[in-house]
């Protein structure tokens, strides 16, 4: 009886690339023989469907026809999958991620890089800030190379020696059996982190390790023009690891506060200006103060409605490329909440000319 490729991954037939492709990982860890509890059967099966589901092509003809692949199963002679080597079997699948886990090392030549992890920040800055640039100093307490050593993990001063682990290759080799037949992986050697040599006295500090623990200052770049909510990452900030791994990176999560007058639409400021009845039946000239404080003539045209909008060019939000945006003036007319007698009698005259 065919199986249900969507039943035998367990998932949704309306499952994303990305949701069968971790599925199949987290079953394919499962079954895989060379694991205890193991199934061999099950992971043939559950590769088969991979095959299936994780190819657009083949994916559309076995929604329409079920296990028909151009007149072929998914496998190599149409028999799905090869246990006697790679083939047809494993098409699609990423070798170095599935066996990676099972063998150490996945299979970049043998060698597996660690990577240190990630830290993220929330920082706030002001409005004005958001568009001008700027920069911020945070002090983060973290795993970081050893200042004494600089990371080579040795007493400074003092000589290496050859590894005992590798013998001075840098690299070990291991053989490894399994159905699909004997594997033989290189590991980068722990010992020397592929070096060969290791130093005859470790160093006080870090313990032969190459990091420690301490609190370091770090300063952020703010970008002008950046928006609330965007992120900035600075690359090898994060935490380090050690014998020579590759450090995690530092994310910023930048908040912007509002601002009382002025907001943003894209790369234009909008702000609201109250106008007098009187301006804007007959024309006026209103001074506001930019977000570098600088004074800013705005001309109010007569007759002026409610909600027209006055548009000052380049007087936006600046960009990297190219002219910076526009300033939005969004007009409010205002009217008085109590008029003295001799203003009721100039309405009142208004009133007779049809105004």
């Amino acid at each position: 009886m065919t199986p249900d490729y969507y039943s035998v991954l367990g998932v949704d037939r309306k499952a994303s690339k990305e949701e069968v492709k971790k599925a199949f990982h987290k079953l394919a860890h499962k079954y895989h023989p060379d694991k205890q509890g193991g199934d061999e059967a099950r992971f043939k099966e559950v590769n088969e469907a991979y095959q299936v589901l994780s190819d657009d092509k083949k994916r559309a003809e076995y929604d329409t026809y079920g296990r028909t692949f151009n007149g072929a199963g998914p496998g190599p002679q149409g028999g799905g999958f090869d246990p006697s080597g790679f083939g047809g079997g494993f098409e699609g699948v990423d070798l170095g991620d599935i066996f990676g886990d099972f063998f150490g090392g996945g299979f970049n030549g043998g060698q597996r890089v660690e990577r240190g992890r990630d830290i993220a920040v929330d920082i706030e800055i002001s409005f004005e800030e958001s568009i001008f640039s700027t920069s911020r100093k945070i002090l983060l307490n973290k795993t970081n190379l050893c200042e004494t050593c600089q990371g080579s993990g040795g007493k400074p001063g003092t000589k290496t020696k050859q590894c005992e682990t590798c013998n001075g290759k840098g690299q070990v080799r291991e053989m490894r059996k399994s159905f699909l037949g004997t594997f033989s992986t290189v590991h980068t050697c722990a010992t020397c982190n592929g070096s060969g040599s290791v130093p005859e006295e470790k160093c006080k500090t870090c313990a032969g390790t190459g990091i420690h623990k301490r609190q370091q200052e770090i300063a952020i770049n703010i970008p002008a023009g950046i928006q609330d909510g965007e992120m900035i990452r600075m690359s090898g900030e994060g935490e380090a690891v050690a014998h020579g791994g590759i450090s995690g990176d530092l994310y910023i999560k930048v908040h912007v506060k509002p601002h009382k007058l002025f907001h943003r639409e894209g790369s234009n400021l909008v702000m609201t200006l109250d106008v007098k009845l009187s301006d804007a039946l007959m024309g006026a000239s209103y001074t506001i103060h930019t977000l570098d404080d600088k004074p800013l003539e705005v001309k109010i045209p007569e007759g002026v409605k409610f909600g027209d909008t006055l548009r000052m060019k380049e007087r936006g939000v600046p960009q990297s490329r190219g002219k910076s945006g526009d300033l939005l003036i969004h007009v409010n007319i205002t009217t008085p909440h109590r008029l003295s007698s001799k203003a009721k009698k100039l309405i009142e005259e208004l009133r007779k000319e049809g105004i």
